[in-house]
């Protein structure tokens, strides 16, 4: 997932067997000590980890229409993300990102070679959280959940799943420690479906990377404490950042079960306008030949959304919606936000060097149908 965020703070560690209250300056000796009240969870084995968690990891691809206004114009698009095993009969957790508009999910178990079919039972968009069923599953092995509410700053854990597709069968593994707690991030991926406001994330060092979404982030004790979800790649001004990730806690996940085995899409409805945006910077200025020097930039419009509908298209710079002014690609999602669906709004957008007014009624963000396979 491709997301803008401004990250703030800073935590320390400290080490060691214990803390020296006097020392003779010469000759560097200690002479005292007092207990170190450090309680930091490390990985003492990561090989016992692994192989407690990796049976319960599996790859998700994921079939559905692409934009009809993007460069597969219209095509079946492909998506890879990863899962975990709920229970052993063959429920699967993942990101509703991964599966979101899929008319077929395919599963393939750690280890093995064939794809089984899977359906989506429920989902949360507002959470990014989907639940699956497996389709002929066997015997499964479900993934140890832990207690995420007991997680600490400086904490290690390991991310895993199907990182940039590279094996169906065999996940990828990174390590790293928690780096932050309580995190909000704005997030957008490669579909037309629209960005996500996401909150109360965990914020790891782990690196994450594309195809990771929707699998476990585990701790020392080799149990489920998140679900990774996305990766910093850019802050505002584009300046580069380097190992932030963000997994949602599996302890929120938990309070969502009941309710998405009872099938559908819950949460509260959110605001559509069916655009895929990126901020305005020098270069796509010149690529683009654009004349807005900030702005959402349009590079593609989901078919039959509300922006299609009202003629908003590809190069479009959306520059203020409902007299709010758009900066840049976060900002549109924040103000689409704070809008409902079935609300009529204004927009001011560049196409080309002409300054335009659209008005348009708002719909409600899409998610996959109960039952897509």
């Amino acid at each position: 997932m491709l997301i803008a965020v401004l990250v703030g703070g800073a935590a320390g560690l400290g080490t060691g067997l214990g803390v020296a209250t006097t020392i003779r300056a010469h000759n560097t000796t200690i002479v005292k000590f007092s207990p170190n009240t450090s309680v930091f969870r490390h990985m003492n084995d990561v090989q016992a980890v692994l192989a407690r968690i990796l049976p319960s990891v599996v790859a998700i691809q994921a079939f559905g229409p692409a934009c009809t206004s993007g460069p597969l114009n219209g095509a079946t698009k492909l998506d890879e993300g990863s899962g975990m095993i709920l229970t052993a009969s063959g429920e699967i957790l993942t990101n509703n990102h991964v599966i979101a508009n899929a008319t077929q999910i395919r599963v393939t178990l750690y280890g093995q070679k064939t794809a089984l079919p899977a359906t989506l039972v429920g989902a949360d968009p507002g959470y990014d959280v989907a639940l699956l069923q497996l389709q002929r599953p066997k015997a499964l092995r479900a993934v140890p959940l832990g207690d995420s509410s007991k997680v600490q700053v400086g904490d290690d854990v390991l991310a895993i799943g199907n990182a940039l597709a590279l094996s169906q069968s065999t996940p990828s593994v990174t390590e790293g420690i928690i780096s932050a707690e309580d995190r909000s991030i704005e997030a957008g991926g490669e579909s037309c479906a629209g960005n996500e406001s996401l909150k109360g994330l965990l914020q790891t060092q782990a690196p994450i990377n594309s195809g990771n979404s929707g699998g476990p982030l585990v701790d020392s004790a080799g149990q489920v404490v998140g679900m990774n979800t996305a990766a910093a790649t850019n802050t505002p001004g584009d300046a580069p950042t380097q190992n932030i990730g963000f997994a949602i806690p599996i302890g929120s996940i938990e309070a969502l079960l009941p309710v998405l085995r009872q099938g559908g899409t819950i949460g509260p409805p959110t605001a559509f306008l069916g655009v895929e945006v990126v901020s305005v910077t020098p270069a796509n200025r010149s690529s683009w030949g654009l004349s807005a020097k900030s702005g959402a930039l349009v590079v593609s419009v989901f078919p039959g959304a509300p922006a299609a509908l009202a003629g908003i298209g590809p190069g479009d710079v959306i520059v203020k919606l409902a007299g709010r002014s758009i900066a840049s690609d976060t900002a549109l999602v924040a103000a689409v936000r704070a809008l409902h669906p079935g609300q009529r709004v204004t927009l001011v957008l560049y196409r080309g060097k002409a300054l335009m007014v659209v008005s348009l009624v708002l719909g409600n963000k899409p998610a996959p149908e109960p039952g897509a396979s």
